[in-house]
């Protein structure tokens, strides 16, 4: 494989990931409320939202692999893991590999989730949450397509993505806490409401 596919192969799978991470990043916000319709039940999100997942780490895979034996510019396989130490942009580069590093954290304990706690299993899926910025600044920080209008496009449409699912969330959130509390005010005056005759009777 010559140099020069193995370059457009780099900037392709490289966007490429990072659109799919997008998408998979706005539907982990929005099923984590259990957004759904009739016609698109939960359990459909959530099986869409894994194999989008597994989708996603592919071509992370595919992207490493063409930048690491790419010979144009020297990475190496330790670069891949440990951020910072690539000769070629290593600032970038380890942008790449704190990415890389955190996607595979939660690619490994979604494949073990079965043995692992409820609590330590999110904990550990938050972590998708911090990768997207990470591989966001790594494509336009390392990529020469970032000069192009239609990436820089593609990117801010990204951001708006996450942008607009993460407000969605956080407004979903204070609504649903706001009704809790409607709730156990309501709850608190049912009760002193029927408590305060028996406490009548006996004052008379």
């Amino acid at each position: 494989m010559s140099t020069t596919t193995l370059w457009y192969a780099t900037r392709a799978t490289g966007i490429t990931a990072l659109v799919l991470l997008t998408t998979t990043m706005v539907m982990g916000l929005l099923t984590a409320k259990r957004t759904r319709t009739r016609r698109w039940p939960g359990f459909a999100q959530q099986e869409l939202h894994r194999r989008l997942s597994i989708v996603t780490v592919a071509f992370v895979a595919i992207h490493v692999l063409t930048s690491v034996i790419d010979t144009y510019v020297h990475i190496g396989w330790l670069a891949v893991v440990v951020p910072f130490v690539s000769p070629y942009k290593p600032f970038w580069v380890g942008l790449g590999a704190i990415a890389l590093d955190l996607l595979l954290a939660v690619f490994i304990t979604s494949l073990l989730r079965e043995h692992l706690s409820a609590g330590s299993w999110r904990a550990v899926h938050w972590v998708a949450y911090g990768s997207w910025p990470v591989a966001l600044a790594h494509t336009f920080g390392m990529g020469t397509d970032s000069r192009e209008h239609w990436v820089t496009l593609l990117g801010v449409i990204c951001v708006a993505a996450v942008g607009g699912a993460l407000l969605w969330r956080v407004r979903a959130r204070a609504a649903q806490l706001q009704a809790a509390r409607r709730v156990a005010a309501g709850q608190v005056d049912q009760i002193t409401s029927l408590r305060l005759p028996r406490h009548v009777g006996s004052a008379r």
